[in-house]
């Protein structure tokens, strides 16, 4: 699959890229690789493969969610630089 210089100009429009006419037909001739590459790829026979979400197998290591009781307010507050009214008195941010 071949990619125009028209194309490239397209998308680096998109993305908000200049490049000079050198630059295009290097970024025109390396996409059109990748894409003849990623066609290479679609003619495998893939039906009898599992699909994979991840390279290495992952098992989910958190551990399960169980009420408790809070942190008291008064510990939770108790190396606070500055408190008014049972919370933490931080810089106003917002104009």
């Amino acid at each position: 699959m071949s990619i125009t210089k028209e194309e490239v100009i397209h998308v680096a429009h998109l993305a908000r890229l200049e490049f000079s006419e050198e630059e295009l037909e290097r970024f025109a001739e390396q996409l059109a690789d990748i894409l003849s590459y990623v066609e290479k790829l679609g003619e495998l026979d893939t039906s009898n493969v599992e699909p994979t979400y991840h390279a290495l197998k992952l098992t989910n290591v958190f551990r399960e969610d169980e009420v408790k009781e809070s942190l008291p307010t008064e510990e939770a507050l108790a190396n606070a630089p500055e408190r008014e009214n049972g919370f933490f008195v931080v810089p106003k941010v917002i104009k």
